[in-house]
């Protein structure tokens, strides 16, 4: 059973990353694709067009992987707070890292923060990491790494949010606030192979912690004192398990920007497909995650003729009603 729903996945998935690759204002036939992946990885030598090869392998195919990868990660973390904080409403955002993350990159790009040893990344992951610090320091002084988190995590991503929208207001100008909000709203047009490198190993580490800890987080599912009488050391992997997120998170933020919805409606699809055993729920939500946001993509390069919409826009758009129905199907009898 495991091993025929691994194949189907990968099957699926590979097929979205195809579609996401074929697609654009060139299009490009699947048979061509396989082709210049086969070139690139096996090194075949099949005869291909050197436009339609180059659009594959400088740009398309590693947009697609960026977004299966930052797709995987923000699924991993949604369904690994959901579990630790026993809420259907977390994702990695609750933490604040999203604001963060946005506060940073800001301050580089508009007040050239860092001077000049920043990149837009690094200062979107300097945020992040300072954003969780804070948030992780207001929820332990207000009793410690429970719902309090949530409150702690609206709080911070107040603050950030308030930090961004000051610097935007009294610093950049036209050109420069359409940059910010276009960032803000995610954007995968400026990934390339060195962010595959980086992404990809980052959602097989947090897929790795995940399953580590899968047997914890069953157990955290039906609380604190659950888990604790079952011999689990909450704090120690409480530690870790928000640790890992929020890390992961950090670094997809500052990569592609804010995309949400993956992280709150992803986990919940998953849940209903496989139940909420975690050894099958996360493999299952990290490859939903993935395709969901390739598909996304598509989308985002597509539904406008000559214009990309932030990709966080379509994950809304898409996120939002399909939330909407899971919180239908999940209502309790009155």
């Amino acid at each position: 059973m495991r091993a025929g729903l691994a194949a189907l996945s990968a099957v699926i998935l590979s097929l979205a990353i195809g579609v996401a690759v074929s697609t654009g204002e060139m299009a490009i036939p699947l048979s061509t694709v396989a082709k210049a992946v086969s070139n690139r990885v096996l090194g075949t030598g099949f005869p291909l067009n050197p436009i339609q090869e180059g659009i594959i392998g400088d740009y398309r195919l590693s947009r697609a992987l960026v977004a299966a990868g930052c797709g995987a990660t923000l699924a991993l973390s949604g369904s690994i707070l959901q579990a630790l904080l026993r809420n259907p409403l977390a994702e990695p955002y609750v933490l604040g890292i999203s604001a963060g993350a946005s506060t940073g990159a800001v301050a580089v790009m508009i007040m050239g923060w860092g001077g000049g040893a920043l990149s837009l990344s690094g200062g979107a992951f300097a945020g992040a990491v300072m954003a969780f610090v804070l948030v992780s320091l207001l929820a332990a002084g207000a009793g410690g790494f429970g719902d309090r988190i949530i409150l702690a995590g609206v709080a911070g991503s107040q603050l950030f949010n308030a930090l961004t929208s000051t610097i935007v207001t009294t610093s950049a100008n036209a050109e420069q606030a359409r940059g910010v909000m276009f960032w803000l709203l995610g954007n995968l047009g400026g990934v390339r192979w060195p962010d595959v490198y980086l992404v990809l190993p980052i959602a097989l580490a947090g897929l790795g912690v995940g399953l580590f800890y899968a047997r914890a987080l069953d157990a955290f599912t039906f609380g604190v004192d659950a888990a604790a009488a079952l011999g689990i050391p909450v704090t120690r992997i409480r530690l870790v398990l928000f640790g890992a997120t929020a890390v992961t998170t950090a670094i997809m933020v500052s990569i592609v920007g804010s995309i949400g919805f993956v992280g709150l409606v992803i986990p919940h699809a998953a849940r209903f497909l496989v139940g909420a055993g975690h050894a099958r729920l996360l493999p299952v939500a990290a490859v939903a995650g993935a395709i969901f946001l390739v598909l996304a993509d598509v989308i985002s390069r597509t539904i406008i003729p000559q214009q990309i919409l932030p990709i966080g826009v379509v994950t809304a758009l898409f996120g939002a009603p399909a939330f909407a129905v899971i919180l239908y199907r999940a209502r309790r009898p009155q």
